[in-house]
């Protein structure tokens, strides 16, 4: 229903003309890496922050790891910390040198929907929210203050309720244009206003280092690649003192909004955050923004992220150009690593838009729980099926997570006892951080605890070399830098040459080329897609803030369709998180803290049905597909992913179709309807409440999680250890 809301009074000054009022409106943005562009904006009275904070995870570490990371913290992040002051020093802002097709993208407008157009915009309120039922009670427990918030819907304002009406208005690619969508958001309501950036990150957060954000500094940056506008940093807020630094900034500041950026981990931060602030009646409001390359911040709520739609164009269009290149040789297989950490959507998307010859996801290898010699050994098989045919060339493509999946499956064949992927995360601590204090490669794995040094051997000495490489901020493996596709062309090499030898392939010599296509990607201008979608998400936080909202993510629904049909609304970050659980033994278990989790590729939904429809054609009669580069004009600038498109997520279009029903049902069962009428809704309203009921327990929500995850092969643990 609408409802009115009750606006701080610089709102109502910044609606009420332009220009006018006792101040002008200033704004402040920075931007750091470890999940997104991120920034502050400081609306005299009303002001807006972005930033983003990584709090430490109470789920079981190995107590070696804990203790010698602990041990070499202090000075990692002094040395990091002394980077980041020099690189505060450096010019931002400044105006790129553009090509003519830069400047043709540049003087691109992108368009608002209806709803979002003018300076008038009626928020309405749905039904309140709800998590995952199993874990409903843990998160509204340690988020009592933001937890079951309604869903916010933003309609075109009409004279009918004029009470609610609101007068108000890693890098991924378009990034950039969800600060141009929040700067002309409230340009719109004051050209007086005043935008400033925080330069290098939290480090410009807490000294206050700024650089005045303008139409001339903006001209360059829209529509374009990269996060260079502002710089980022490494640094993340993780300890209570750095949270607590993060509020007394905010309060400082007099920040009234916290909009964040990223991706799973960002947003997870976000509502942490928002309850943090809510807590200590700090009168910061906190939003998050789905920008993520990997794509996998999906859920009821969110149909697609920033960033994928050009990260999957450029890719396939280089896949194709590959294997076009393999099909006039005929004598390579080229082996391909996508992006993807947890989910393989990069690698899924890009198959469907180019054919190659075979790809291996994560989510499959995981559920079957294949080991690296059993997808070797699929991948031999192709080969000498195709070799039978005289075709001596192919694509495989994989994502670069492959490799945790099949340390998680490792660890599962010898196991181990507690979370496989936390033993993963422990056992890189380990090697990174006796890395760090300067012990040798060679002398690494005698000072391993046992289960860590048993993953560790397993490895060829070049993969073991690449995990010792310095790891990313969250102490996770450079898995950019960890070449899968190369130790899977050598076992497929070496098996090759056994079978030649036994007789049992009669082709001729096997030959791979390795690619890895990531930064090639990430820094490219922004399809049209992601151009408008950033852009209008901007102007939905700006909304959002404005109806004093904490807590929330920007959403738009009906993606698929035309900008003038998109849906724009908020959605408690709260909804969209769930506990995981890892089991230590029988009848035990261990609760995580409540996270947006990665959401996988769903094996059982129509993209990936797709892929299996057409996996064998694929595989052996060399039906590749060329999307070409990307379009910004012309019959192809609006075409949309393939994974977008197949895919039914109406899910807020589907909920307003059962309240259609609701009301039907009340329409036609009231007071002087027949008793048959009477008996029939009573009988039908019935059932259907014992059903779902049942489904809604969290027992049965248990018990459907413990499915999903021995199907898919994540964190399923032994009893017992046995390394």
């Amino acid at each position: 229903m609408g409802a009115s809301i009750r606006r701080p009074r610089a709102v109502r000054f910044l609606c009420s003309g332009a220009g006018l009022g006792p101040s002008t409106v200033k704004c402040v943005i920075f931007s750091f890496s470890g999940g997104g562009l991120t920034g502050a904006l400081k609306l005299g009275a009303y002001s807006l922050a972005l930033l983003r904070y990584m709090y430490t995870s109470s789920e079981p570490c190995g107590a070696t790891s804990t203790r010698l990371y602990r041990s070499s913290e202090k000075r990692e992040r002094e040395r990091e910390g002394k980077k980041e002051r020099r690189r505060m020093d450096s010019d931002f802002g400044v105006p790129r040198e553009l090509s003519d097709l830069q400047k043709k993208r540049a003087q691109y407008q992108p368009v608002l929907p209806p709803c979002l157009q003018g300076t008038t915009v009626r928020v309405e309120f749905g039904d309140h929210t709800a998590s995952d039922p199993s874990s409903e009670h843990v998160i509204s427990r340690l988020f009592p203050l933001t937890y079951g918030q309604p869903l916010a819907h933003f309609l075109r304002a009409t004279a009918k309720v004029p009470d609610a009406q609101i007068i108000t208005e890693h890098p991924s690619p378009g990034g950039h244009n969800v600060v141009w969508g929040l700067y002309n958001a409230i340009k719109l309501h004051n050209p007086k206003s005043v935008l400033l950036g925080f330069v290098g990150g939290t480090e410009g957060l807490f000294a206050q280092k700024t650089l005045e954000i303008s139409d001339e500094v903006l001209s360059t940056y829209k529509n374009q690649g990269g996060y260079d506008m502002l710089g980022r940093t490494k640094d993340q807020i993780r300890t209570t003192e750095q949270v607590n630094a993060a509020l007394v900034a905010c309060q400082t500041l007099k920040l009234d909004g916290l909009v964040i950026i990223g991706g799973v981990t960002s947003n997870t931060d976000a509502a942490q955050l928002a309850e943090t602030f809510a807590e200590a009646k700090c009168p910061t409001k906190v939003v998050g923004v789905p920008v993520t390359l990997n794509g996998d911040l999906r859920n009821q709520f969110v149909e697609m992220n920033v960033g994928f739609d050009t990260i999957c164009k450029v890719n396939s269009q280089l896949i194709s150009n590959v294997c076009t290149d393999a099909l006039s040789a005929e004598k390579y297989y080229y082996f391909i690593r996508l992006m993807g950490r947890k989910a393989s959507h990069v690698a899924l998307e890009c198959s469907l838009q180019s054919h190659p010859n075979m790809v291996i996801l994560g989510e499959e290898v995981a559920a079957s729980k294949l080991t690296l010699f059993d997808i070797t050994k699929q991948i031999c098989d192709a080969v000498q099926a195709r070799a039978e045919q005289d075709k001596y060339h192919g694509v495989v493509l994989i994502p670069e997570g492959l490799v945790l999946v099949f340390f998680m499956v490792f660890s599962s064949s010898v196991k181990l006892v507690f979370s496989i992927e936390r033993y993963w995360i422990c056992c890189l601590w380990e090697i990174h951080v006796l890395h760090r204090e300067g012990v040798s490669t060679d002398k690494i794995s005698c000072q391993l605890s046992p289960w860590a040094s048993a993953l560790f051997e397993f490895l060829p000495p070049f993969i073991r070399r690449q995990l010792l490489l310095h790891p990313e901020s969250d102490e996770s493996a450079q898995l950019s830098q960890i070449e899968m596709e190369k130790l899977l062309a050598q076992l497929v090499e070496t098996e090759i040459n056994k079978r030649l030898k036994e007789g049992t392939y009669k082709g001729k010599k096997f030959n791979a080329i390795c690619h890895f296509f990531g930064y090639q990607a990430r820094g490219s201008l922004p399809s049209k897609f992601d151009c408008d979608y950033a852009y209008v998400l901007g102007h939905i936080c700006y909304h959002i803030l404005a109806a004093g909202l904490n807590g929330y993510l920007a959403t738009i629904t009906n993606l698929k369709n035309p900008v003038n049909k998109w849906r724009c609304g908020a959605a408690p970050l709260t909804a969209m998180m769930t506990v995981k659980r890892w089991a230590r033994g029988r009848g035990a278990g261990s609760i995580g803290k409540p996270a947006i989790h990665p959401v996988t590729v769903d094996l059982k939904g129509k993209a990936y049905e797709l892929l299996r429809q057409n996996a064998a054609k694929f595989l052996m009669d060399d039906i590749y597909r060329n999307p070409g580069p990307l379009q910004f004009d012309g019959p192809g600038c609006d075409a949309k992913t393939i994974t977008l498109c197949v895919e039914d997520q109406d899910y807020m279009g589907r909920i307003k179709k059962l309240q259609e029903y609701l009301d039907k049902v009340k329409s036609i069962v009231k007071p002087g309807c027949s008793q048959d009428v009477l008996k029939a809704a009573l009988s039908a309203m019935a059932s259907v409440t014992d059903i779902l009921s049942v489904m809604s327990s969290p027992s049965f929500s248990a018990q459907t999680h413990r499915f999903s995850q021995k199907r898919q092969g994540f964190n399923r643990l032994p009893d017992k250890a046995t390394v």
